[in-house]
């Protein structure tokens, strides 16, 4: 993973030291509510309902073993002992005081993290997906330039101050497991069939919440070596033309929509033209400065007989390792994924300080000392010896962690919705654990087979209901919390967004239409076909029939 030079942590701590300054300023009184505001939010401080939130940057996902322990030091310390993980591959720390915010931030520079620009109107954490340089389906290891995109806009004065926030995701991979085509700019790396150089897709104009769209082409063919010139080009012309007179319409994807991708492409190329071959562009000594900081994993062949042996013997074991791994590119190795979800005790996302810890020893044991955050709100070890998964299934047993339901209706994406934001209309941890308590039969889920559902508290999306198989997004109806549902929602390079099946559903009706949901799809689909092409092939109707009907009943 990779290690800060000097620049990292200098910036870092000085970083640090200004916003302790900052808030004794505030708490003294030398700095307004409103002159306080922006500071504090790209410092990834928030205000909820019940205290302070401090969101804590994750790189492209990646944590170290030393890194996960601090997290866990710091939900003993100053919060109360979890942490929450999230769809930008960050954590959440829900119970913090103001005071202690610089201790906190000055223990994450220690082991070579921070909290910057995880908030406000600037370009947020870079992320790419979790098996990033380990999968067997990537072209190019995604990581060293989504960390020289991390580096070139963290504290960059040019986008400091955007219209609104900016999210970028970096895949490399035959599947789309970063949710690009969600974010204002996404990039697709790929290596060109003429000449086998790396080159850029660029996808501009998507994003959630209020106003849900799914990215368009913006460019094809960008060499690697244009990527931050073309990158920049994007940006000032959402700088210079985004909307400022409304936070609603003011993300790239309004302006896109208004002018149209061609009219948009357009203003980029000739921003473009003033700045492609200039000081910003990268060469092959800058990426390999950046790249060697990753370091190199030695893999070592091993023997896998007991493994395979350990397959036909234990059937649990075996369901584990069909849902819970991913193809490695070693072929003596495997990524785990280590489910957040085992049951309606435990928010999804929601990780405790005994188990990150547990997880740290894990990976140093195991995996190189690595550990990964999924879009998901799970955690990978990404590089695990097969002779090694028996011992290490057993050890994720022995924490709670070992849920074989990656990918299932239960492993839900869920917000912290209205138990924590001050933002969101509805609950959403309490929906979550409804649902899971209604599908605890394994081998029910697996009959279902693969379903993602994703609950929001609010159009603000962060749980990203709009493109679950199945959404779920909390609304406020006259004080009265009710869900509205939506169906054959889908992520990667087709994404879409889910259809709404009608009027909304008080929260003790959700599970019984969830329920109702599945029931049709078992009963419409065709062999090995998804819900998402259910829904498309047969429709919204046979859906929303059966729903109300049942209602009615009810």
């Amino acid at each position: 993973m990779y290690q800060y030079d000097s620049y990292d942590k200098a910036l870092v701590l000085e970083r640090v030291r200004q916003f302790r300054d900052q808030v004794n300023r505030y708490i003294n009184g030398a700095l307004s509510d409103e002159e306080f505001m922006p500071l504090r939010l790209q410092n990834g401080l928030y205000l909820q309902k019940h205290a302070y939130m401090l969101r804590v940057a994750i790189p492209y996902g990646t944590l170290s073993a030393n890194q996960l322990r601090t997290l866990a030091d710091i939900a003993d310390q100053f919060d109360k002992g979890y942490g929450h993980f999230t769809t930008r591959q960050n954590i959440q720390f829900n119970w913090i005081t103001l005071e202690q915010v610089p201790d906190i931030l000055q223990k994450l520079a220690d082991v070579e993290m921070h909290a910057i620009q995880t908030s406000g109107n600037c370009v947020r954490n870079v992320t790419t997906e979790a098996f990033a340089g380990v999968s067997a389906d990537e072209v190019v290891d995604p990581r060293p330039y989504a960390e020289i995109i991390r580096q070139w806009s963290t504290i960059n004065p040019e986008f400091l101050f955007l219209p609104r926030k900016f999210k970028i995701a970096v895949s490399s991979s035959t599947e789309d497991r970063a949710a690009v085509r969600t974010h204002d700019i996404g990039l697709y790396l790929y290596r060109d069939a003429d000449d086998e150089q790396i080159k850029v897709k660029v996808m501009a104009g998507g994003g959630l919440g209020r106003t849900p769209i799914i990215s368009e082409l913006l460019k094809t063919d960008l060499p690697w070596q244009e990527m931050l010139t073309y990158l920049e080009a994007v940006l000032r012309v959402y700088n210079r033309h985004g909307r400022r007179d409304n936070k609603y319409k003011a993300r790239i994807k309004i302006l896109v929509k208004s002018l149209g991708i061609e009219t948009f492409a357009a203003e980029v190329e000739k921003e473009w033209q003033n700045l492609k071959g200039g000081p910003a562009q990268l060469t092959q000594d800058e990426f390999q400065r950046v790249a060697k900081q990753f370091g190199i994993d030695s893999y070592e062949a091993t023997d896998s007989k007991e493994y395979v042996n350990l397959l036909s013997e234990n059937s649990a074991f075996a369901n584990w390792i069909k849902r819970n791994t991913h193809e490695h590119k070693h072929s003596d190795y495997a990524s785990v994924v280590i489910s957040t979800k085992p049951g309606p005790a435990t928010p999804p996302g929601d990780v405790t300080s005994h188990q990150m810890r547990a997880v740290a020893d894990m990976a140093e044991q195991y995996g190189f000392a690595e550990i990964r955050v999924t879009h998901e709100q799970n955690l990978v070890l990404p590089s695990i010896k097969k002779a090694d998964l028996f011992v290490l299934w057993t050890a994720l047993q022995s924490e709670n962690l070992a849920a074989p339901n990656i990918g299932l209706l239960t492993d839900m994406i869920t917000c912290p919705g209205a138990d924590y934001c001050s933002l969101a209309n509805a609950k959403s941890i309490p929906i979550a654990a409804a649902i899971q308590q209604r599908f605890s039969d394994l081998d029910y889920l697996h009959d279902i087979g693969s379903l993602s559902l994703n609950i929001s508290g609010c159009m603000n999306a962060c749980a990203h209901h709009h493109i679950g198989n199945i959404g779920i997004l909390g609304v406020d109806k006259n004080g009265v919390e009710w869900y509205q549902i939506t169906i054959g929602g889908d992520q990667g390079k087709n994404a879409r967004l889910g259809k709404v099946i009608g009027p909304s559903f008080l929260a003790d009706d959700v599970p019984d239409v969830i329920d109702t949901l599945i029931n049709v799809f078992l009963e419409y689909r065709e062999l090995d076909e998804s819900f998402s092409d259910t829904v498309d092939r047969i429709g919204i109707p046979p859906f929303k029939e059966r729903v109300y009907q049942t209602a009615e009943m009810n």
